[in-house]
């Protein structure tokens, strides 16, 4: 199949098709006449590079894991492990974004983004209020000096 009708039938341009065959992701032979032949199974491939990049996969990571994937009898199994990879990945990325939003929003509004935010002070507790005389203290407070 040439390059146009490939490109056409994975809904991709020809300048992808080129670029995956430079990297390696694809292979083509070269006519007489200098035009670039692919195989048939090229297509199903494409379609399988386009989904795992939507699934936040890399154009490496899809070139290492492909070539294992095809040396494997069972695939599924393969590529559910891969997905449990790819899960942790984001787990721990998603837990720094959260820790990272947590820092901004504590500086945010603080007139300087770039000092730390201050917790807000608390008004002192008066021993009367901290604890009535009829229930014991959670903790016990050293005495007064």
């Amino acid at each position: 199949m040439r390059i146009g009708e490939l490109a056409a039938r994975a809904g991709i341009s020809r300048d992808t098709i080129r670029f995956y065959e430079k990297v390696g992701l694809v292979t083509g032979r070269r006519l007489a006449n200098g035009y670039r032949d692919f195989p048939p199974e090229t297509l199903p491939w494409l379609h399988y590079v386009r989904t795992a990049q939507a699934l936040g996969f890399s154009l490496a990571q899809i070139a290492r894991h492909g070539e294992e994937l095809r040396d494997q009898p069972d695939t599924a199994q393969a590529l559910s492990a891969l997905f449990e990879e790819k899960i942790q990945v984001i787990d721990a990325r998603m837990a720094e974004l959260a820790a990272l939003r947590a820092e901004l929003a504590a500086r945010a509004g603080t007139g300087c983004p770039l000092r730390p935010a201050r917790p807000p002070a608390r008004p002192p507790v008066r021993e009367a209020e901290a604890a009535p005389a009829d229930l014991p203290a959670a903790h016990p407070r050293p005495p007064a000096r």
